[in-house]
């Protein structure tokens, strides 16, 4: 089994803490790292960010309770746990052929979350997973899963979207700014993004 496991610290002094994971079940390290690894010290002007790419495991779905019980998850918590960090981004990857899952409007109805939402080039953003929003996270932090599609049938473009939304998180360093500058590129996605936290959140989370 190829070795994906990859971790980087970067530290810039006070300021926001925002931890980025990626590979976080199956083998979408594969794909995710390439992202990653692009991620640097000039990302941030002051701050963290913490980069860890986690190695190949079985495939459990984090709307699973049972994910964080495994080892990943439980590594996962420990990490969340020991940097607190006010932005939080998993970066996944998946098949196209589960493209028209990802993003059915009735996703709610039949996996107890809202629809993922795309940018271009088949990147898709929406909400981490309910079971550590509010367990782990303030209203105001930042919690974002970005996904593309993976190595296998994904494009040079759509890594390049998927990296640039990683950047923009990165160098953001409320949700404020954030919303603005991803709202000035991407508006209806962005409106569609509040609707769908509204709807499932309540006022939780704002975005």
């Amino acid at each position: 089994m190829k070795i994906l496991g990859f971790f980087r610290f970067i530290d810039k002094g006070d300021g926001p803490v925002r931890l980025f994971v990626g590979g976080v079940h199956g083998r979408e390290g594969l794909t995710t790292i390439r992202a990653l690894r692009r991620l640097g010290f000039n990302d941030i002007e002051r701050g963290r960010l913490i980069i860890y790419s986690c190695n190949p495991t079985p495939y459990i779905s984090t709307l699973n309770p049972d994910y964080y019980s495994s080892p990943q998850g439980r590594e996962i918590l420990r990490i969340i746990e020991k940097y607190r960090p006010s932005t939080y981004l998993e970066a996944h990857c998946y098949r196209r052929e589960n493209y028209d899952r990802l993003t059915d409007p009735s996703r709610k109805s039949s996996e107890g979350v809202p629809p993922l939402i795309e940018l271009e080039e088949g990147v898709l953003i929406g909400s981490v997973s309910p079971h550590i929003r509010k367990k782990l996270f303030r209203r105001e932090d930042i919690c974002l899963t970005v996904e593309m599609p993976c190595l296998d049938g994904g494009s040079d473009k759509s890594l390049e979207v998927y990296v640039e939304f990683m950047r923009t998180v990165a160098s953001s360093e409320t949700r404020e700014e954030l919303e603005l500058r991803l709202g000035s590129k991407y508006p209806a996605q962005v409106e569609t993004a509040r609707r769908y936290a509204r709807e499932f959140f309540g006022e939780y989370p704002p975005f």
